[in-house]
């Protein structure tokens, strides 16, 4: 099993990314005009590409238990993390359109992309990051429904419509390929250009989450709030890890899926929240408080949590 320091080396370089974004940005070469359509292109097309190369040929996910346990395990639990989180906010004093729903959205996300892919593909290797992305569908639905009602009170058809993108597609695609045996007969040339966009994935999404952040970091008194800051850490870093490590620990499934667990169970609030909350009426600033702080406290208890949760499960 890795050590503290070796687990802590391994997420320096995820970090090492996102203060380099927000740097870019603040050198004026990676502009606010320019977000939009690299965030769209990250999303629709190389996100994509980095599920259909990792879940091609991916033998675990032969296993019909991780292609049906996976995606349910990731909607219940961020399901029932934004439920713990509005309890909690509730015990916190938040209100109803003072960030309470915003508080309990931005908690029950957790990071299930960009921290969680370079730390599984490090410790683990490829097949168990398929497994990761196949368990991000049921985190997207949570999302778009679950989610979704919670901030705003949107129906849920118009939530169920958000499941209806690039990646969902990439991934279908891939799992019918991967199952059906016919990925060598894709072209070579194809499967180069795959990869090659599948590496850009995530180093350009951590640089854009950095650059992101840096409207917020120039107001430092805002980017604390006492109940919110505390709060979201004692939640998200706290109590719900003990709960994704029960499941792990007690959950029958394949162990690439009890890898996904105890990974996520370390993860401090995801970032999309933020972009989330601004255009469904919520209270950004909440949402930025709770990815802040979760994610500054992360640096130092994600390796913390990753040792105990692997020691514990026996992983």
């Amino acid at each position: 099993m890795p050590s503290y320091w070796q687990l802590l080396l391994l997420i320096l370089p995820v970090f090492a990314l996102i203060g380099i974004g927000a740097a870019l940005r603040r050198a004026r070469w990676l502009n606010q005009e320019a977000d939009e359509s690299l965030l769209k292109m990250v999303v629709n097309f190389l996100y994509p590409c980095l599920i259909f190369d990792s879940v091609l040929g991916n033998a675990a996910l032969r296993d019909p238990a991780n292609l049906v346990l996976a995606p349910l395990v990731g909607f219940v639990t961020m399901a029932a993390g934004i439920g713990v989180a509005y309890y909690g906010g509730t015990l916190l004093g938040l209100k109803t359109g003072k960030g309470l729903r915003t508080f309990a959205f931005a908690v029950g996300i957790y990071n299930y992309g960009y921290i969680p892919i370079p730390l599984m593909t490090g410790l683990f290797g490829p097949e168990s990051v398929g497994v990761l992305l196949v368990h991000n569908v049921g985190c997207e639905a949570a999302i778009w429904t679950v989610g979704i009602l919670v901030l705003a009170g949107v129906p849920l058809r118009e939530g169920w419509r958000k499941l209806l993108n690039p990646p969902v597609f990439a991934l279908l695609a891939a799992v019918a390929f991967n199952t059906l045996g016919l990925g060598s007969k894709l072209p070579a040339v194809v499967m180069d250009v795959v990869r090659l966009s599948a590496a850009c994935a995530i180093p350009l999404g951590l640089m854009l989450i950095g650059a992101t952040l840096v409207e917020y970091l120039g107001r430092p008194r805002e980017l604390v709030d006492a109940r919110v800051t505390l709060g979201s850490n004692a939640l998200r870093l706290g109590l719900l890890p003990i709960a994704f490590l029960l499941l792990a620990k007690f959950l029958p499934c394949p162990v690439d899926l009890k890898r996904v667990i105890v990974m996520q169970a370390a993860m401090p609030a995801g970032i999309l929240p933020i972009v989330i909350a601004r255009h469904y009426g919520g209270q950004p600033l909440t949402a930025v408080q709770v990815v802040v702080g979760t994610t500054l406290v992360g640096l130092v208890a994600i390796p913390l949590w990753l040792r105990v949760g692997f020691a514990w499960v026996g992983l």
